[in-house]
């Protein structure tokens, strides 16, 4: 196979994965020496793994699946859509962990339960710390999933608090667990939405949170691997809602034409209809520019600088909030320091725009006898476009958190055309107010 040949490494088998059939990935990959395998494989993400499961033989789809943890499993078997596909799967694993797995698969997968490891190391409290320690050496035969915190736990599993190994380390011998663990600790329960989790992460710079159940029983931990998938699949939502589309499903390379299509025209439409709005506002002031036809110069100028803030504040709002750095509490300290911000942007760009009618070469032949009238108005436009275009978008976002909506709904195109109707209205209505017994 010329495609593919056998030296290839993880590496470049990895850029070209998407580009080669069925058959050639399960080709290449069982060619591949066992590390080089191995590489490949811990680097695919889920659904990737799920198609190259489906193409292996039946014993070397055993071998490889069951090398995942439980959570890894999990998430590998939420990509198959069909039940006898994930039967059939399931069955490959040993029925200890086929249990475990079954029981990650009833929760939700953007929900803490369905993100987490039942895999963690577990202590009792009235263990000496050296039997912790020796207890802990036997579970890290079990392939626990983090060895940074031992949590402790009664014997109905209420979980009581959690130790790190340094603490035990340093420990007296003869001391007790209870004694030397911190019970003031952050938990979660198991139906807790992933961007809240991802919130506490980063908030608290954490290594990993433990589960709960409703009965306070502790059901598994939440690592910080686990929830860098999170942040960039948050991240890249957000950035693609703010673009003016829906959210894709899954990397662009995969998603159907149709859907991408689909996904993209559905905001367009809107748009379009809300630029339509600006035209309608236009011919409302049909006769004003049939009058002043100089004023018609600088539309371009206004609304393009009230939907380039808007943009600006929308963007800057959307990414704060999703980073926990502005609560809906803030809402009124935003709008102060937007106030602020958008009359000194608005006097700069009105500045520039007053300067550029006066002092233009020939301004008395392009803008006529009252051209300092004339810049004027594009000076005062300026100032109040660019601080309602501030104002909308920053503002906007709250708007939709406390709708329940999410902020990133608010794209920066649909800012823009917001504000490009609004500010056709203040632009005309304070031309008519300056220029009244000049041009009008």
């Amino acid at each position: 196979m010329s495609d593919t040949p056998p030296e290839m490494t993880a590496s470049d088998l990895r850029d070209e994965w998407r580009a080669l059939s069925a058959d050639e990935r399960r080709e290449a990959f069982v060619r591949m020496p066992l590390g080089e395998a191995e590489d490949l494989y811990e680097g695919l993400d889920p659904a990737e793994q799920a198609e190259l499961l489906q193409d292996l033989p039946r014993a070397l789809r055993q071998v490889w699946f069951r090398s995942l943890a439980p959570d890894d499993a999990a998430d590998v078997v939420q990509q198959l859509d069909e039940p006898e596909h994930r039967e059939a799967l399931l069955e490959l694993l040993e029925p200890p962990v086929r249990a475990e797995v079954s029981v990650l698969l009833e929760y939700e997968e953007d929900e803490a339960g369905g993100l987490m490891s039942p895999r963690y190391a577990r202590l009792r409290p009235h263990l000496r710390v050296d039997e912790a320690i020796a207890y802990l050496r036997r579970q890290a035969r079990q392939d626990v999933e983090t060895f940074y915190y031992a949590y402790v736990v009664d014997g109905q599993g209420l979980l009581l608090g959690v130790v790190s190994f340094r603490d035990l380390f340093t420990a007296r011998p003869d001391q007790r667990v209870r004694e030397v663990m911190e019970e003031d600790l952050i938990t979660v329960p198991e139906e807790l939405d992933q961007e809240a989790l991802s919130h506490l992460f980063r908030e608290h710079d954490l290594v990993a949170i433990p589960v709960v159940d409703e009965a306070d029983r502790m059901v598994g931990i939440v690592t910080v691997d686990d929830i860098v998938d999170v942040f960039e699949e948050e991240a890249t939502e957000d950035i693609q809602k703010m673009g003016g589309s829906e959210a894709l499903d899954a990397p662009y390379l995969q998603v159907p034409l149709l859907t991408i299509v689909r996904k993209r025209a559905i905001w367009l439409m809107v748009l379009f209809i809300g630029e339509m709005l600006t035209a309608t506002a236009m011919s409302r002031y049909e006769e004003e520019i049939a009058r002043a036809v100089v004023l018609a110069l600088f539309i371009p100028l206004i609304i393009s600088s009230g939907g380039n803030t808007g943009s600006q504040a929308t963007t800057l709002i959307i990414r704060a909030m999703a980073i926990g750095e502005v609560r809906m509490r803030d809402w009124w300290r935003v709008f102060g320091r937007e106030v602020f911000t958008g009359l000194m942007l608005g006097l700069l760009l009105g500045a520039l725009g007053f300067l550029r009618v006066v002092l233009w070469p020939n301004h008395a032949t392009l803008y006529g006898p009252h051209y300092v009238l004339v810049g004027t108005t594009v000076f005062f436009s300026l100032v109040g476009v660019v601080l309602w275009g501030t104002l909308s978008g920053s503002m906007l976002p709250f708007a939709l958190r406390k709708l329940g909506l999410d902020p990133a709904s608010a794209s920066a195109p649909f800012v823009a055309t917001l504000v490009d109707v609004t500010g056709i209205v203040i632009y005309f209505n304070l031309g008519g107010l300056i220029l009244k017994g000049a041009l009008l």
